[in-house]
């Protein structure tokens, strides 16, 4: 979009937040970058430069502003809509793989060299690998700067600086301050003294129905690894360098995030998860105008604008999840996935709640004894043949896999038909056109609004939906009475 100058010329004037993290607008003048929506007074159209990224406008020489905080805004939606090679490679970045790896590291997840990464990414970004993970550094180091009391020498460590001069030279660039004045220009709430304890806020683009997104994770949220509790959903994370556990609540512009980690070098990653799993890149206006437009679909839509898909921060656990729901009840799903996490999640203290496990992963269930699974046979071929298939690498769920590549992978599994691939799909993938046309929720759906009910006809009638497609199952969902479609109300104190 940041092509199309009269475009983002129209954006900038009427301070459109709609197109925040789409592009960003930097003035020649001031030498300062800015999101579109900017409270300033817009600068004059021949002082505007527009980029794709905050990293090519830190690259051009410009800075963040003080005011908008463009490093704050919500990420390109084209990340989470698209499966090429660029829109993996971001995912990668923004999970931390080029920190940790190295663009060597990004490049062979993806399967191509580090020079055709490198091309692809600066052509469409305006800034390569090395230089976006650069720019999240910037902006993790500016998160525990103004959060924390954390000495600088510390913060540098945490962001993943390899160094308190580039740290300094990096903050400096970027927002024109030391590291010490950005922390004292913070004016207002309180800093978090608890090592490893964050609060912080998530943007999200307006607008945001809550209802479903935090109803389905609560509903089916698995004991001992997720809960309700104080009026935020709450779950354990495995991390990189640790684990985690985050409590999320929504609020009318922002979701608030209270993150506890083991290792703070974790922040960016979990961030980026708990982004991933409430779906807060999407652009909301785009799927409803598309979905809108079939008169079915059109009073789902006006009365519940925003729908997000919930999805997970952890593909393989969904994946194990996933299995275990076919065919039973939300409750049983629930009570089959505790008893694994008992026998063999990893056990974790949580003081803020009743958490107590991490969900195991693929090699903690590699000598699960299939007798002791209280499931027909059949599933428990399936599911051993799942978590071998997850262990040795021959199924790929990973944040930068290739969508089509992990669907037939899970296809010629055994007892893996087309609901639960299109639920890993949807929730586990990303796949915003992934569609459970299966479902039972959606074939009663599909019947009282006078769809097609049978698989194929209703997938026919389904292509004027893409590709918003698992949007579209959200609406579908809603129509019914489960509880997956409500926040349960706060408990008022004794």
């Amino acid at each position: 979009m940041y092509e199309e100058t009269e475009r983002c010329v129209r954006a900038v004037q009427s301070k459109d937040d709609r197109f925040d993290g789409w592009f960003f607008t930097a003035v020649v003048t001031t030498r300062i970058y800015c999101r579109p929506s900017c409270p300033v007074v817009p600068p004059k159209v021949e002082n505007m430069r527009f980029y794709p990224s905050a990293a090519a406008a830190q690259a051009a020489g410009f800075r963040a502003c003080k005011r908008c905080r463009p490093d704050a805004s919500p990420g390109s939606p084209l990340w989470n809509e698209r499966a090429d090679v660029v829109a993996r490679a971001m995912r990668l970045i923004g999970d931390g793989v080029v920190d940790r790896e190295g663009v060597q590291g990004l490049a062979a997840r993806l399967g191509y060299s580090v020079r055709q990464v490198e091309r692809q990414v600066q052509a469409e970004l305006g800034a390569g690998p090395l230089a976006l993970a650069r720019a999240q550094r910037a902006e993790t180091a500016r998160l525990l700067i103004e959060t924390t009391t954390m000495p600088m020498s510390d913060v540098a460590h945490a962001a993943g600086f390899s160094s308190i001069r580039t740290f300094n030279e990096t903050v400096r660039a970027v927002f024109a301050l030391t590291p010490s004045e950005l922390r004292s220009h913070v004016r207002g709430g309180k800093r978090t003294k608890s090592p490893g304890v964050l609060s912080l806020r998530l943007p999200f683009r307006r607008p945001l129905c809550p209802d479903n997104l935090f109803g389905h994770l609560i509903a089916t949220a698995v004991p001992g690894v997720e809960e309700w509790h104080d009026g935020a959903y709450r779950r354990t994370l495995r991390l990189p360098h640790g684990h985690g556990v985050v409590a999320l609540r929504p609020e009318a512009d922002h979701v608030a995030c209270r993150l506890s980690l083991t290792d703070l070098r974790d922040l960016a990653a979990a961030i980026s998860r708990c982004r991933w799993l409430l779906d807060l890149d999407a652009d909301p206006v785009a799927v409803d105008e598309q979905l809108a437009a079939d008169p079915t679909l059109t009073p789902l839509v006006a009365a519940a604008p925003g729908r997000r898909v919930p999805r997970t921060t952890d593909a393989d656990e969904f994946a194990v999840r996933a299995v275990l729901g076919q065919q039973v009840s939300t409750a049983a799903a629930r009570t089959h996935a505790a008893r694994l996490v008992l026998a063999h999640g990893t056990p974790i203290d949580d003081r803020e709640g009743g958490l107590t496990h991490l969900f195991p992963r693929p090699e903690d269930l590699a000598g699960l004894d299939p007798e002791t699974l209280a499931m027909p046979k059949s599933r428990r071929a399936t599911l051993l043949g799942l978590v071998t298939a997850l262990g040795s690498g021959e199924v790929d769920l990973t944040v930068g896999g290739d969508w089509v590549h992990a669907r037939a992978q899970l296809a010629a599994l055994p007892g893996f038909g087309p609901w639960t691939v299109e639920s890993v799909a949807m929730r586990a993938l990303g796949d915003p056109d992934a569609f459970v046309a299966t479902d039972l929720g959606v074939k009663l759906a599909a019947e009282a609004l006078g769809l097609p009910t049978s698989p194929a006809a209703l997938v026919a009638h389904a292509t004027r939906w893409q590709p918003w497609r698992a949007y579209a199952v959200q609406h579908l969902w809603a129509t019914g009475d489960h509880p997956i479609n409500r926040i349960p109300a706060v408990e008022e104190p004794a």
